[in-house]
């Protein structure tokens, strides 16, 4: 068994979890996860991690373009809005 799932990190599809895979080829979520730090495999951090692919149409390009840029507003957003709150809560008017 182990020896055919060898070269599983380029065979499964990104967003597939360890625990989805391991039900697919009938074995422990653990096993798995030993298999792949042992082989080298990098686990994604923060959020999933987005296949890369080329857009097709000027369209879909704009839409990812959009959508990394609302990423960064609403990050951008979030530490405007700590920072705030702590110049508040040293201010005593």
């Amino acid at each position: 068994m182990r020896r055919c799932s060898g070269g599983l990190g380029r065979a499964v599809p990104v967003a597939s979890t360890i625990r989805q895979v391991a039900a697919d080829l009938g074995i422990n979520p653990e096993t798995l996860r030993n298999w792949a730090r042992a082989a080298g495999a990098s686990r994604p951090r923060g959020r999933r991690a987005e296949v890369p692919t080329a857009p097709s149409t000027p369209l879909e390009a704009e839409n990812a373009a959009l959508r990394k840029k609302i990423r960064e507003l609403e990050e951008e957003r979030e530490i405007l809005r700590k920072a705030a709150r702590y110049i508040a809560g040293e201010t005593r008017w």
